[in-house]
């Protein structure tokens, strides 16, 4: 069960209210969650009173491999919570070095092989006979 801080929505419509939640990450977001570690409040004027955290619990669920939302991340770092990890960029995907002909381009590349091939059969053995020997 890989385990998530999150926030999950509560309140009433244009008035929405927070909490961060410790939850099974396949459960949606507004679904049963494990525990409640704090609450946001958006509308709330003073910045320093708009994000509540129990320091403690959050250190808790970060020390037993849970893995907070970007937003709570943000959080937790304003509230100085030790055991965050560096979040990982995601690594973009490399094309293969490997290309794939189509059938055309197979056939082309199969006549300038021949092609090639030929060129230099004749240069070795048209080489030693255009020499003059003495």
């Amino acid at each position: 069960m890989a385990v998530k801080l999150r926030l999950m929505r509560f309140g009433k419509t244009h008035r929405p209210y927070y909490r961060v939640c410790a939850l099974d990450g396949k459960k949606p977001r507004d679904g049963a969650y494990i525990e409640s570690i704090g609450i946001y409040d958006p509308l709330i004027e003073d910045d320093q009173k708009k994000v509540r955290i129990d320091k403690e619990r959050a250190e808790y669920w970060l020390s037993v491999g849970a893995i907070p939302s970007n937003t709570v991340r943000t959080f937790l770092q304003n509230a100085h919570v030790t055991g965050l990890i560096k979040a990982r960029k995601a690594k973009k995907k490399r094309p293969s070095k490997k290309k794939i002909y189509t059938p055309r381009e197979l056939s082309r590349k199969a006549a300038k092989k021949k092609k090639a091939e030929a060129a230099l059969a004749a240069q070795a053995g048209g080489g030693g006979e255009g020499e003059k020997s003495e």
